[in-house]
Protein backbone atom coordinates (compact mmCIF):
# COMPACT_ATOMS: atom_id res chain seq x y z
CA UNK A 1 0.00 0.00 0.00
CA UNK A 2 1.06 3.99 -0.68
CA UNK A 3 1.80 5.68 2.46
CA UNK A 4 1.02 9.27 0.55
CA UNK A 5 -2.72 8.15 -0.01
CA UNK A 6 -4.97 8.15 2.84
CA UNK A 7 -6.44 4.57 3.54
CA UNK A 8 -10.00 5.42 2.12
CA UNK A 9 -8.56 6.55 -1.01
CA UNK A 10 -6.39 3.26 -1.33
CA UNK A 11 -9.59 1.28 -0.94
CA UNK A 12 -11.55 2.91 -2.84
CA UNK A 13 -8.82 2.55 -5.62
CA UNK A 14 -8.45 -1.43 -4.60
CA UNK A 15 -12.73 -1.43 -4.67
CA UNK A 16 -13.09 0.23 -8.23
CA UNK A 17 -10.32 -1.90 -9.82
CA UNK A 18 -12.10 -5.07 -8.46
CA UNK A 19 -15.25 -4.05 -9.57
CA UNK A 20 -13.85 -3.36 -13.04
CA UNK A 21 -12.19 -6.76 -12.96
CA UNK A 22 -15.46 -8.57 -12.54
CA UNK A 23 -17.12 -6.51 -14.77
CA UNK A 24 -14.90 -7.31 -17.32
CA UNK A 25 -15.12 -10.98 -16.27
CA UNK A 26 -19.21 -11.38 -16.43
CA UNK A 27 -18.79 -9.59 -19.80
CA UNK A 28 -16.77 -12.29 -21.36
CA UNK A 29 -18.77 -14.72 -19.65
CA UNK A 30 -21.69 -13.69 -20.76
CA UNK A 31 -20.38 -13.42 -24.46
CA UNK A 32 -19.13 -17.16 -24.05
CA UNK A 33 -22.46 -18.01 -23.39
CA UNK A 34 -24.12 -16.48 -26.23
CA UNK A 35 -21.75 -17.80 -28.23
CA UNK A 36 -22.38 -21.19 -27.14
CA UNK A 37 -26.13 -20.88 -27.01
CA UNK A 38 -25.83 -20.17 -30.78
CA UNK A 39 -24.02 -23.46 -31.49
CA UNK A 40 -26.65 -25.24 -29.69
CA UNK A 41 -29.43 -23.55 -31.36
CA UNK A 42 -28.07 -24.16 -34.88
CA UNK A 43 -27.67 -27.65 -33.62
CA UNK A 44 -31.05 -28.55 -32.31
CA UNK A 45 -33.03 -25.98 -34.69
CA UNK A 46 -33.25 -28.47 -37.70
CA UNK A 47 -34.39 -30.96 -35.88
CA UNK A 48 -37.42 -29.26 -34.56
CA UNK A 49 -38.88 -27.28 -37.82
CA UNK A 50 -38.32 -31.77 -38.69
CA UNK A 51 -40.73 -32.58 -35.67
CA UNK A 52 -42.66 -29.58 -36.03
CA UNK A 53 -43.88 -30.69 -39.74
CA UNK A 54 -44.15 -34.32 -39.02
CA UNK A 55 -46.19 -33.03 -36.34
CA UNK A 56 -48.59 -31.05 -38.18
CA UNK A 57 -48.88 -33.66 -40.22
CA UNK A 58 -50.20 -36.24 -37.90
CA UNK A 59 -52.17 -33.76 -36.74
CA UNK A 60 -54.12 -33.15 -39.77
CA UNK A 61 -54.22 -37.17 -40.26
CA UNK A 62 -56.11 -37.46 -36.99
CA UNK A 63 -58.09 -34.37 -37.06
CA UNK A 64 -59.69 -36.03 -41.02
CA UNK A 65 -60.16 -39.11 -38.74
CA UNK A 66 -61.99 -37.97 -35.75
CA UNK A 67 -64.18 -35.96 -38.50
CA UNK A 68 -65.01 -38.96 -40.31
CA UNK A 69 -65.75 -40.90 -36.91
CA UNK A 70 -67.98 -38.05 -35.98
CA UNK A 71 -69.58 -37.85 -39.16
CA UNK A 72 -70.29 -41.38 -39.19
CA UNK A 73 -71.65 -41.44 -35.74
CA UNK A 74 -74.09 -38.59 -36.21
CA UNK A 75 -75.18 -40.43 -39.30
CA UNK A 76 -75.84 -43.31 -37.12
CA UNK A 77 -77.49 -41.53 -34.16
CA UNK A 78 -79.76 -40.01 -36.78
CA UNK A 79 -80.70 -42.57 -38.30
CA UNK A 80 -81.71 -44.39 -35.61
CA UNK A 81 -83.85 -41.68 -34.21
CA UNK A 82 -85.82 -41.31 -37.59
CA UNK A 83 -86.48 -44.90 -37.20
CA UNK A 84 -87.79 -44.54 -33.71
CA UNK A 85 -90.40 -41.72 -34.73
CA UNK A 86 -91.44 -43.71 -37.86
CA UNK A 87 -91.58 -46.97 -35.37
CA UNK A 88 -93.55 -44.50 -32.92
CA UNK A 89 -95.55 -42.92 -35.82
CA UNK A 90 -97.02 -46.10 -37.42
CA UNK A 91 -97.73 -47.54 -33.84
CA UNK A 92 -99.78 -44.58 -32.96
CA UNK A 93 -101.62 -44.85 -36.54
CA UNK A 94 -102.05 -48.33 -35.97
CA UNK A 95 -103.75 -48.00 -32.27
CA UNK A 96 -105.75 -45.14 -33.54
CA UNK A 97 -107.04 -47.19 -36.71
CA UNK A 98 -108.14 -50.19 -34.67
CA UNK A 99 -110.39 -47.35 -31.91
CA UNK A 100 -112.00 -46.16 -34.56
CA UNK A 101 -112.99 -49.24 -36.43
CA UNK A 102 -114.54 -50.49 -33.18
CA UNK A 103 -116.56 -47.49 -32.43
CA UNK A 104 -117.99 -47.85 -35.82
CA UNK A 105 -119.53 -51.36 -34.77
Amino acid sequence: MDDDKPITEQAMDTITSAVEATKDAAVTAVKKVRKAARKVAKKVAPKKAAKKKAAKKTTKKASKKTAKKAGKKSAKKAAKKTSKKSAKKAVKKTAKGKKAKKSKR
